[in-house]
């Protein structure tokens, strides 16, 4: 259990002893092969020169050949860390001697807390909370250690390669795997830490930490669970400002994903879709796997926030040209087609029978004349309606024909190399022969290289996707006095009190005083079964009646069949040139309220078009999420229809998100449908449920 949001926030929480510590203590240290106590001392030897590694055990025998202590107190010197791999149960008093000794972080190995039930979680709570009042930091348990390459700090099972990205992960196993793709690229970490059981150091204390730290260019995040999901956004949008993104690589798309994480820590796995609301609140950058965070990675580093929609492909072969061009558009990408200016320059150099309208098709130049890749490059990179390039097919292969052009290539790659790096577009590079000398030399002066097309158009396609940092996480309003009653005039009453627009209404018991009712509303009238969570199915709704007996009839006829409690006498809403919306909000245990937006009245679990985002909205952000409707040109006219009042319609909707976050104890609020009309718009039904 991870300590709540008061209990972990004191000022200037001092991280300094967990990365850059004076000295380390590893408890538990072993000689046993299979021990990660043996596999962390073997790390920890390597910073000797560093700074002191002390070895403790509890007989005190020597370990990997070096003088081992039998407890902290027997130290030459206080460590600041204190490293600790010992069995469950003796993890607690191994946490009160290294307190005891003046450590002042400690880096939790052992497992079995929190991820094996109550009674763990239970211990892992006042184990935190001990640790916090002693004024030291936890991280873990349950983790597998941290790495700092600039503090040369090597408490991590594996040796990781040095580079610009931070990473924070909750498997050991996702950051070996992005280790080796990342070096593969020649990019590796700033600095590691391993998540485990957030105890006491969260996902955002780890970011907010990266955010301030010189070396860390990038911020690399792979978690299951969020702890405290608003903070953990709070922290992400503080980084992606001050010019640091996040890229996040998590679960919960799949059922099978979200038992597999909660089998691995117990921890608990929020809906994808709220995860995609809480990343765009904070400017972060979602991917689906390692390879895909380490090519988003990779671009970044070498592009950072140049635009890249607009796209050039150049390749060596039709085939290769067409399946780039239908690859590039799948990933998000534009492929225009060349100015006349631009084709021109290009057919100058290039054979009759080359392609020059995007895509470029060489046709064969390659053979014949290499170097025609950086002057085609080039033209591209210089044309002002070119975001980004996508090369393609052969080029990496051609120095296999013989000497003279493996020369060739070589220097027409570094020539390519120097291109990229003085226009500063964005570049990707599908070759045939990505180990070729040409491939590791393109790599080497910053050009990607990837061995699938796929791989090369998904790179740009993800930096094409990002948008300019601007952090939408509201803070959440005062809460207002609760709500005790969840029926529907209470709901209707609760919403529309704070200023949405329902029709005229009364709520009645009897059959006369729902006629007495609709007379003095007047018109049509819809009558409603109180009582009933979903009303229309199960027959608790009549639309459009007129007249003193066809309210008696309606009423005699729900009263016989669902005996409701009471009814609800409105009148009938225009619903001529309307769009019907649902606007709710549902109560995230990690993440707080989160909005749904979608097509509304009966309509909506069939189409599912609906759109998330953290709430409380603000009008601006709630135009936002219309826009993000695939049935948005429906609010802005079609076929005729005149385009509903947006304004009226955002601020509505800022409203209802407004009210659902004030009230903690409402798991769920909504309206449906909301009708949107170009005369402004009106809640017509709404419910809350209480949690």
């Amino acid at each position: 259990m991870t300590l709540s949001a008061t209990e972990r926030r004191v000022p200037e929480r001092d991280l300094g002893p967990l990365f850059s510590p004076n000295a380390v203590a590893i408890v538990g240290a072993s000689n046993d092969q299979a021990k990660w106590g043996n596999w962390i001392s073997v790390q920890a030897l390597r910073m000797r020169q560093r700074r002191p590694v002390y070895l403790i055990n509890r007989r005190g025998e020597p370990v990997l050949g070096q003088r081992a202590y039998r407890s902290m107190a027997e130290l030459p010197q206080r460590a600041d860390l204190a490293v600790i791999a010992v069995p469950a149960a003796g993890f607690e008093s191994a946490v009160e001697d290294a307190l005891a000794a003046g450590a002042r972080a400690i880096v939790g190995i052992t497992a079995g807390f929190a991820e094996l039930g109550t009674e763990g979680e239970a211990r892992q709570t006042t184990l935190a909370r001990r640790v916090r009042e002693a004024g030291a930091v936890l991280l873990g348990p349950n983790c597998l250690g941290v790495l700092d390459s600039g503090s040369e700090l090597y408490l991590s099972s594996n040796p990781l390669p040095p580079g610009p990205v931070g990473l924070i992960s909750q498997s050991g196993n996702m950051a070996l795997e992005l280790s080796r793709i990342l070096a593969e690229r020649g990019l590796g970490f700033s600095r590691f830490a391993s998540l485990g059981n957030q105890a006491d150091l969260t996902v955002a204390d780890l970011i907010r930490a990266y955010t301030v730290h010189p070396e860390t260019k990038l911020i690399a995040v792979y978690s299951e669970d969020f702890g405290d999901g608003r903070d953990f956004v709070a922290a992400a949008a503080e980084a992606t400002t001050m010019g640091k993104p996040v890229v996040l690589l998590t679960v919960g798309a799949s059922e099978a994903s979200v038992r597999g994480a909660k089998s691995h820590t117990g921890a608990l796995v929020s809906g994808s879709s709220v995860i995609d609301a809480a990343c765009r609140a904070a400017g972060i950058d979602r991917v689906a796997s390692p390879r895909q965070m380490a090519s988003l990675l990779e671009a970044l580093h070498l592009f950072g926030a140049a635009p890249a929609r607009r796209v050039a492909v150049l390749a060596d072969g039709g085939g290769h040209a067409s399946v780039a061009c239908d690859l590039a558009e799948r990933y998000g990408l534009s492929v225009p087609e060349f100015d006349a200016e631009l084709s021109r320059l290009l057919r100058g150099h290039l054979t009759p029978s080359a392609g020059v309208g995007n895509p470029v098709d060489l046709a064969g130049m390659g053979e014949r004349d290499v170097t025609s890749f950086a002057r085609v490059l080039g033209d591209l990179l210089d044309a002002p309606d070119t975001d980004s390039v996508l090369i393609t097919g052969y080029f990496g292969g051609y120095g296999e024909y013989s000497a003279a052009l493996a020369a060739a290539e070589i220097e027409t790659a570094a020539e390519m190399g120097e291109l990229v790096r003085d226009r500063c577009k964005p570049v990707a590079v599908h070759t045939m022969y990505p180990y070729s000398d040409a491939a590791e030399e393109l790599q080497r002066r910053g050009v990607p290289v990837f061995r699938a097309i796929e791989e090369a158009a998904r790179s740009l396609g993800m930096l094409a996707r990002r948008t300019a940092a601007d952090p939408a996480l509201r803070p959440l309003p005062a809460p207002l006095p609760p709500v005790a009653d969840d029926g529907y005039w209470s709901a209707r009453e609760l919403i529309r009190a704070a200023g949405v627009r329902f029709p005229a209404a009364r709520p009645v018991t009897t059959v006369d005083e729902a006629v007495e009712a609709a007379r003095e509303i007047g018109g049509r009238v819809v009558v409603k079964a109180l009582g009933l969570l979903h009303k229309s199915d199960s027959g608790g709704v009549a639309l459009g009646l007129e007249g003193d007996s066809a309210v008696r009839g309606a009423v005699a006829d729900m009263a016989e069949r669902l005996s409701p409690p009471g009814y609800c006498v409105e009148a009938m809403a225009d619903l001529r040139d309307g769009v019907e919306l649902i606007v709710g909000v549902r109560r995230d245990p990690r993440f707080g309220p989160v909005t749904m937006l979608g097509l509304g009245g009966v309509t909506t679990e069939v189409l599912r078009d609906v759109a998330f985002a953290l709430a409380p909205l603000t009008p601006g952000q709630a135009r936002e999420l219309l826009d993000r409707l695939r049935s948005a040109a429906l609010l802005h006219g079609v076929r005729g229809r005149p385009a509903v009042d947006l304004d009226a319609l955002a601020h509505t909707m800022a409203v209802i998100t407004e009210v659902a976050a004030a009230h903690p104890e409402i798991a769920e609020l909504e309206v449906n449908p909301l009708l949107a009309t170009p005369r402004g718009c009106q809640g017509l039904d709404a419910r809350i449920v209480l949690g």
